[in-house]
């Protein structure tokens, strides 16, 4: 029997090496005589097992041997789960499985196969935070649909792609990463055509199948389909199958256990955590406004690539005047805002509560006289989240140490003077990756962007790292937001409204992504 505490940790988990998969889960003492252990020649190479844990069309529906039980032993044991669901097909699927999506219900099936997956996992006792794979079987763009004789073109690929990205937005709602079976030609290939692209919401893991008894995670096909550097650390290759051409291997016996598997070669990494801007919990970083005619705020949720569906989560705010995001500063395990009382000039610290906030409580008085009210996170190094501010009449910069209780501050420090010339102050969490919390800030009259990296005790030199940013409102640090290790940018394009993330690449920021519209002053400002 293996420990419980097993299924606290997130499948698969870290492993590169052989694995396999087989439509049944294998009984429990096959499990352990194929399990590999080092120095042993006489066990199997595999460290890594895929399971079908539910889908419509899954091909051994009974998995009598799936239970949550097994899948706690196979962990405790060493396994590392890679769970499957193969649900609905695209309408031009190569393969005979007979549920399947249209171009007219993709979304609606995906987001409910997602629910359904979930709901599997969560039966069988898999962490949140797991991996769940969509099985997209190969599919064609030309000839016909064997079931309604439909015309298979190239609409059948975005068809795919909608379904795959909802599959994936609604995986992440639930606190899940996303996983993508497909062959190498069809589903991998459409996926690698928008990779870089905010249309679609990219899968975190994908698994191909190319069955050229290669065991590598790269692709070898000239030119090659899938670069080396798209899912770096995030994929599996299904490179052998008891069907596959010849030498085709019907079977394997090691213990004196025989099975007939699929050969995997796994290369998985889990992807870095936010470390802030998670506001709803479920491991990704999102997005706070205000809607200045209503004084409502709305949670706009994020997925990795861009935002969701916003979400109501208080009203009555047009009496702040300052609204910013503060951490988890009462330690809950829970994201915090404070805001400004216009009329009083009082600090309140809001906490949150994942979809709203408990009852506030007042955390300073007589702060009128400040502008550019910015979170830094623990800067002065005591495991605090602090607090930053410009006073106004003097253009000083102070920090506020935050104290154990998240209930006010300590005395004020006072950290440089000109901040008169600043705007747009904003922290960035660990930008340059040196271990230390920094802070962005933009020259008003030139739109220099600046860098003042953290040093565990207050700030050092800063760094011009972009310009031209004059026409840019409410710059944010968003955190990592798509969990590639390093932290972005949000910022509304004045003239437009138009919302970019700009990636992070620790000194400098990528090429700026479209996140969104209509961001006009009526949603002011940004957390």
């Amino acid at each position: 029997m293996g420990s419980a505490a097993a299924l606290s940790v997130p499948s698969p988990g870290p492993f590169a090496g052989p694995g396999f998969d087989t439509c049944e889960a294998p009984a429990s003492d096959v499990m352990t005589a194929w399990l590999h252990k080092d120095g042993d020649l006489s066990t199997s190479p595999y460290s890594a097992v895929g399971i079908y844990l539910g889908g419509n069309n899954r091909a051994c529906p009974t998995q009598a041997n799936l239970t949550p039980t097994w899948v706690n032993d196979q962990r405790s044991n060493g396994w590392h789960l890679l769970p499957v669901y193969l649900g609905s097909q695209p309408y031009c699927t190569t393969s005979s499985k007979i549920h399947r999506f249209t171009a007219a219900n993709a979304a609606t099936t995906a987001r409910a196969e997602a629910d359904d997956a979930v709901a599997q996992a969560r039966a069988l006792g898999l962490a949140t935070g797991s991996t769940i794979f969509s099985d997209i079987e190969n599919y064609s763009t030309t000839g016909q649909d064997s079931l309604s004789h439909a015309a298979c073109t190239t609409a059948v690929t975005t068809t795919v792609l909608t379904y795959q990205s909802q599959w994936t937005a609604r995986l992440h709602d639930l606190g899940f990463l996303s996983g993508f079976y497909s062959s190498l030609g069809s589903g991998i290939r459409d996926q690698v055509a928008v990779y870089g692209s905010t249309a679609y919401v990219r899968p975190d893991y994908v698994w191909f199948a190319r069955y050229d008894g290669s065991a590598s995670v790269l692709d070898t096909t000239v030119p090659k389909i899938l670069p080396d550097a798209y899912w770096l650390h995030r994929r599996v290759k299904q490179y052998r199958s008891p069907t596959s051409p010849p030498p085709s291997i019907l079977t394997e016996t090691y213990g004196g256990k025989t099975l007939s598997v699929d050969r995997d070669q796994v290369d998985v990494r889990p992807l870095p955590p936010t470390a802030f801007g998670d506001f709803n919990g479920n491991g990704w970083s999102d997005l706070i406004t205000r809607q200045t005619s209503t004084g409502s705020l709305y949670l706009y949720p994020g997925n990795g690539t861009k935002f969701g569906g916003r979400s109501l989560i208080g009203s009555g705010w047009n009496g702040m005047s300052v609204i910013t995001r503060f951490g988890d500063v009462n330690r809950d395990g829970h994201e915090d805002l404070i805001a400004r009382e216009r009329a009083t000039g009082a600090l309140w610290l809001y906490p949150g509560a994942g979809t709203g906030f408990a009852p506030r409580v007042k955390i300073g008085v007589g702060w009128n006289g400040m502008r550019e009210i910015t979170p830094s996170g623990d800067l002065s190094g005591d495991s605090y989240p602090d607090l930053l501010a410009v006073q106004a009449s003097t253009g000083y910069l102070y920090l506020y140490p935050g104290n154990s209780t998240g209930t006010g501050f300590g005395r004020s420090i006072r950290l440089g003077s000109g901040w008169n010339a600043m705007s747009e102050l904003t922290g960035v969490g660990d930008f340059n990756k040196d271990g230390h919390l920094d802070l962005v800030a933009r020259t008003t009259a030139t739109g220099d962007l600046w860098l003042y990296p953290g040093t565990g005790t207050g700030i050092g030199a800063r760094t011009r790292i972009s310009t031209g940013w004059t026409t840019m409102r409410d710059l944010t640090g968003v955190g990592d937001f798509d969990r590639d290790g390093f932290n972005d940018l949000i910022a509304v394009e004045s003239a437009t409204g138009k919302l970019f993330r700009y990636p992070g690449h620790g000194t400098s920021f990528g090429t700026r992504l479209l996140v969104g519209s209509g961001w006009t002053t009526a949603l002011a400002p940004l957390l």
